[in-house]
């Protein structure tokens, strides 16, 4: 059974100041999420779901999604702020305007994933070796297995020089994930990577594992997930800014015993669509891998 690629596609964008998910950035106007797509059917992945926002369909299936599903099979799902609400918590979150997070984006999938699958956000570059490693994990996993992957990069390789970026900071043992937590604003401050957490300033040295929402999951995670945005829903739901995030439920599978997470690690430098700045660098950046070989000049042949 080939497994799933599960997108990220809808967020907002407010400090893009656009439709990042969706903005050229290749040489014959592929998005970044062209790239995942295409480093992803090669590592094997068999099918790849979008999950976006209803106002961005038409421009997503003419600048993106059109030419994917003619080299894929490729289904897109959309997350709306009523999803996975009783009308009752609809009415209750009436004026929340804040997406409800990756866990909810997640969930919003759930009746398109058929086999066990991966995670990426649509804004991140993650490179050919993760996708490799995930497809070839993936492809062997029971869809009911406790057994979940995910792929960890060097932090002081996901910086980026437009401003802070929101990383969640792992602690491995074994080649087990043990943890995340999540710090949101990380930067770097007089030549030092400083995070505030919690109202205090945390000192990074550049070579921690955090997370860039890469995770490799078998259908029986979505058990999990759901207890969590049920116990979100009963404790956030009248919040305006708080998230169901992806990397605190996954970890709390671990935190539950109620299965593990395998660690593995990616060197690969990232970039990413964070800031209106960081275009001309992605470009700049797939040009080079272009250049060296690492990509063809025209990704895709229809």
């Amino acid at each position: 059974m080939k497994p799933t690629l599960v997108v990220l596609a809808a967020g907002m964008g407010s400090r893009y100041g656009g439709v990042k998910q969706i903005d050229a950035v290749g040489r014959d106007g592929e998005c970044l999420l062209d790239y995942a797509a295409y480093d992803a059917k090669n590592a094997g992945f068999g099918k790849i779901v979008y999950i976006i926002r209803k106002d961005i369909e038409k421009d997503f299936r003419e600048r993106l999604f059109d030419r994917v599903a003619r080299n894929m099979d490729a289904e897109y799902v959309f997350q709306n702020m009523d999803s996975l609400l009783t009308a009752e918590e609809a009415g209750r979150a009436a004026q929340r305007t804040k997406p409800w997070g990756t866990i909810h984006a997640v969930l919003c999938a759930e009746e398109k994933v058929n086999s066990p699958f991966a995670v990426i956000n649509s804004d991140d570059y993650y490179g050919r070796e993760a996708f490799n490693v995930l497809g070839k994990y993936l492809g062997s996993l029971d869809p009911q297995s406790r057994e979940h992957a995910m792929v960890g990069y060097v932090l002081g390789n996901t910086m980026s020089d437009s401003g802070t970026v929101s990383r969640g900071v792992c602690s491995v043992k074994d080649g087990y994930l043990e943890s995340i937590t999540e710090h949101t604003k990380i930067g770097r401050v007089n030549g030092k990577i400083i995070s505030e957490f919690e109202g205090k300033e945390v000192e990074f040295t550049g070579k921690e594992w955090v997370s860039m929402n890469l995770f490799a999951f078998s259908l029986k995670a979505f058990e999990e997930f759901h207890k969590y945005w049920d116990n979100f829903k009963k404790t956030s739901l009248d919040q305006p800014k708080t998230e169901a995030l992806l990397p605190v439920a996954a970890s709390d599978i671990v935190r539950h015993g109620e299965g593990s997470i395998k660690f593995f690690t990616s060197s690969e430098k990232w970039f990413g669509m964070t800031y209106p700045e960081d275009r001309e660098i992605v470009k700049a950046a797939i040009a080079e891998k272009i250049a060296d070989g690492y990509y063809p000049a025209t990704l895709w042949q229809n």
